[in-house]
């Protein structure tokens, strides 16, 4: 595995003194621009598991400890579903991939006997207006040429960014907060695809009347990667909810005007 200069810095000078540590590294998977092959994947892993475990080692190694440590994974922890529904506490991490990779980063998080206070957030698709998943969606449906993916009716599981940087900061900021903590939108569950498309369109006053088949899906990212897209998860923010977090864009309308405006 390649070392990247932050984790060298971190190797030789170690954590700078800080109240906290939040980490959001790791490649793009869905780069439409790169090939899914062994090279891809090695930098996947490493830009996500090498980098938490640098910071990990670095936090556990500190004089002066940080108060709380926050990594932001993904949903692929959890088996796709077109029924099953996920809590904080569900089971998963073990079937494919992306599961075992969420695993593995979670893993290297992991600072025995270390009083820093620990939180993951499993991320959604994140909505927001610059870059991320809406960014590359924008332009087929601005002009009148988007639609749900495969059959549109696989869950989708999203968040506004506005409420994921909420989430880390309300783990940040609230003692009792420790474990996991989903990052999807109270709504999310009862989003399909094909909803998302439609209320994408509408909120571009635009129609959403071509879908993308799924072996173009599968021709474009492989066929690994393309079940993140024509698959999903339905996936409940049980104990966000109950940390007492209040979500910002709880619903999908509002959040895409929000967005698009």
């Amino acid at each position: 595995m390649s070392v990247t200069p932050a984790q060298e810095e971190l190797s030789h000078s170690g954590l700078p003194l800080c109240e906290a540590v939040v980490n959001l590294a790791g490649e793009n998977v869905l780069n439409p621009f790169r090939r899914w092959n062994d090279d891809f994947c090695r930098e996947v892993v490493s830009s996500r598991v090498e980098t938490t475990k640098a910071l990990a080692k670095a936090i556990g190694a500190a004089e002066q400890p940080p108060r709380a440590w926050v990594l932001v994974t993904g949903v692929g922890f959890y088996r796709p579903s077109p029924t099953a529904e996920y809590t904080e506490d569900s089971a998963g991490g073990d079937f494919d991939f992306f599961s075992r990779l969420v695993s593995s980063w979670e893993a290297a998080a992991l600072i025995p006997e270390s009083p820093t206070r620990g939180v993951v957030v499993r991320s959604g698709v994140v909505l927001g207006r610059d870059g991320g998943a809406i960014s590359q969606m924008l332009l087929p449906f601005r002009l009148g040429l988007g639609g749900p993916m495969g059959s549109g009716l696989q869950p989708f599981p999203w968040i506004h960014i506005q409420d994921l940087a909420g989430i880390v900061c309300h783990a940040l900021e609230t003692e009792s907060v420790r474990g996991v903590l989903n990052g999807v939108a109270p709504s999310s569950p009862g989003t399909s695809n094909g909803t998302f498309a439609q209320e994408l369109a509408a909120a571009l006053g635009r129609p959403a009347l071509l879908p993308v088949p799924a072996w173009a899906v599968r021709a474009l990212f492989g066929a690994e990667r393309a079940a993140m897209l024509l698959e999903g998860q339905r996936v409940l923010p049980k104990r966000t909810l109950e940390s007492g977090y209040r979500f910002i864009f709880p619903e999908l309308p509002a959040a895409l005007k929000d967005i698009v405006a």
